[in-house]
């Protein structure tokens, strides 16, 4: 599936949470009616495809680089990210990550939560994606 060219346009939501499940590479095993929505795609479209479907462009190698280091070692990581829809434009969330456990602990996969963030805390992260982006080049 060809990636969205990006739109300079925000998406908004104002309820509900997102969520989805993946196996241990990153791979979608099961989207919520709330991801479809916001996201744009269909379920069909998201399961069996790579979460990064939705990673906008402006977000830093580095957050995501954290958020893997964070849930393999079995802990939860929280943090906004910017994703990008199906349609081109971008939907922020307060994301919260945590490793999916067997009956006898071992990671089998991985469950994100996410929800509609505070536009202080969106305001502050675009000004610090754009100095890590910005120092990845």
């Amino acid at each position: 599936m060809k990636r969205p060219q990006p739109v300079d346009k925000e998406y908004f939501f104002s309820d509900g949470v997102i969520i989805s499940e993946t196996d241990l590479k990153g791979v979608i095993t099961f989207a919520n009616r709330k991801f479809c929505e916001i996201s744009g795609y269909s379920k069909e479209e998201l399961v069996g495809k790579p979460h990064n479907i939705v990673r906008h462009p402006d977000m830093p190698k580095a957050a995501f680089k954290e958020l893997w280091e964070t849930i393999v070692n079995g802990e939860t990581w929280e943090g906004p990210i910017k994703n990008l829809r199906k349609d081109g434009r971008y939907y922020w969330v307060m994301s919260y990550v945590k490793p999916k456990l067997d009956e006898n602990g071992k990671i089998i996969g991985y469950i994100a939560a996410r929800k509609v963030p505070e536009r202080n805390i969106v305001e502050r992260y675009e000004k610090i994606y754009k100095e890590i982006r910005q120092s990845e080049i």
